[in-house]
């Protein structure tokens, strides 16, 4: 069977609500942390306001350049805890979502949007609350002309994103989980978080990175050398 050219796939498998949830709790760079620092889509995609932390389960959308007609087609797709995830055929900063789409989609309890393209209507979206990740803010608007596709692997920053997988987003960017790895990203990001509490204590009481970490023997084994200020002048 060959498979169109242009699908919108519907009921993907989607991972478990209550793993979601938590993973959302642990925050992205928790998370890209515990588990080898993979999933992350880097630095271009940026929150448009500060403050949010979300998880939800990606809805993907394959749109041409400056044109967000499947991003209208994905809505009807997207159910409550979902992350609705845009990506272009060719790199495009054009704004392709704004106030409206918002609207629409926090009505049917999506989560946020994650865009390898661009948004705009960045003030109506900060007053509403729906929390956007975007590679650029644009004024410049799209048409509504050629078809794409809905709920099929898409890739950000270098990322591999499929339908039903997670998506983290807070302050500190966007990150990816497989659906079938969220079992062992939460026991993961929860070992790496008793492990940084226990260090936070440490830290309190006034031990030094340097020893807990065992780090002075790195120095050592570096050349690193101890000078007073008089050895380093005459040195």
């Amino acid at each position: 069977m060959t498979r169109p050219q242009h699908v919108v796939v519907t009921d993907p498998p989607r991972a478990k609500g209550e793993l979601v949830d938590r993973l959302a709790g642990f925050g992205v760079s928790t998370v890209h942390e515990a588990l080898g620092r993979t999933g992350y889509l880097g630095p271009a995609i940026r929150p448009v306001h500060l403050g949010s932390r979300i998880a939800g389960t990606a809805v993907t959308v394959l749109s041409w350049p400056g044109d967000n007609l499947m991003i209208h087609v994905a809505v009807e797709q997207c159910r409550p805890g979902d992350v609705l995830v845009v990506a272009t055929t060719s790199p495009s900063t054009d704004g392709m979502f704004g106030e409206l789409f918002a609207t629409a989609l926090q009505r049917r309890g999506v989560r946020g949007l994650v865009t390898a393209a661009g948004v705009r209507d960045v003030a109506e979206l900060h007053a509403m609350g729906f929390p956007v990740w975007s590679a650029a803010v644009s004024a410049q608007g799209t048409v509504k002309a050629t078809p794409g596709s809905v709920n099929v692997p898409v890739t950000v920053g270098g990322q591999l994103i499929r339908p039903g997988d997670i998506v983290l987003a807070d302050d500190d960017g966007v990150m990816v989980v497989a659906r079938e790895n969220a079992e062992q990203a939460v026991a993961a990001a929860q070992a790496r978080t008793e492990k940084e509490a226990a260090s936070r204590e440490a830290f309190l009481r006034g031990e030094l990175g340097l020893d807990r970490y065992g780090l002075r023997e790195k120095l050592a084994g570096f050349g690193i050398q101890y000078l007073s200020y008089d050895q380093y002048r005459q040195s």
